[in-house]
């Protein structure tokens, strides 16, 4: 496994649907934006032009509950550390993801359980997890984004915290490949329990970048901007640091 330790990452995002990398606006199967080909030759893209991790999403393990484990050993050949997410539900999964080459692995709909999260911190350490934070008018939603629950998305960030885990992702899924910015307010409101926070969803120039990283996020998730050359990748990555 990878690992790299800077003030602001970019991550560029790697969704894969039926073996393709494909950008979905608010994460909905139906509406894809981008056809970006084969994963691993999109990994070793962006690895070249400076990336020091991947954000890597299996969406058909996303919907199933049943993730490609196969993918996350074909994406880490890139070299590059890996944070992947997409149906790990059990501490099986987390697992075998961990030992098919990723660095982190993102946790969504199995962090609402506050059991199963003690569990997993203890099995394998919080810089291992990362809590994903996936949020539709303030509300947490699971399953790939397909429904909704009744937690909001700063109670379980202060229940993370209260629970040892050490780092989140916050997506706002209705501007998820949208390119509308990102939603500050969503943010600030996360950022208030005190964890490191990636924030991901709307992002459409360098300058939102620069915003997230004044607004005292770890890191950004660029997907859209970078696949429909809104924001290049060597721009992007000059940032991070």
């Amino acid at each position: 496994m990878l690992a790299c330790k800077q003030s602001f990452v970019v991550y560029p995002a790697i969704d894969v649907l039926a073996g393709r990398v494909v950008r979905l606006s608010e994460g909905r199967r139906e509406q894809i934006t981008v056809d970006g080909g084969d994963p691993i030759g999109a990994a070793e893209h962006f690895a070249a032009a400076g990336a020091t991790w991947i954000h890597l999403v299996d969406l058909d393990g996303a919907f199933s509950g049943t993730p490609d484990l196969r993918l996350v050993e074909r994406v880490a050949t890139a070299g590059i550390a890996v944070q992947v997410g997409g149906g790990y539900r059990s501490l099986e999964l987390i697992d075998a993801a961990l030992a098919a080459g990723a660095t982190r692995v993102l946790l969504g709909t199995a962090a609402l359980d506050d059991a199963f999260l003690t569990a997993a911190l203890a099995r394998f350490g919080p810089a291992a997890l990362v809590v994903a934070v996936d949020a539709r008018d303030g509300l947490v939603t699971v399953k790939g984004w397909t429904e909704e629950s009744t937690v909001g998305a700063a109670e379980l960030a202060q229940r993370c915290a209260a629970l040892g885990i050490v780092r989140l992702l916050v997506t706002s899924t209705g501007r998820d490949g949208t390119l509308a910015g990102p939603d500050l307010d969503l943010l600030e409101d996360v950022l208030a329990a005190g964890l490191p926070v990636v924030a991901a969803g709307g992002v459409a120039t360098l300058d939102d970048l620069r915003a997230l990283r004044r607004l005292g996020c770890e890191g950004a998730v660029t997907g859209s901007a970078l696949w429909l050359g809104r924001v290049s990748p060597a721009d992007a990555f000059a940032l991070q640091g």
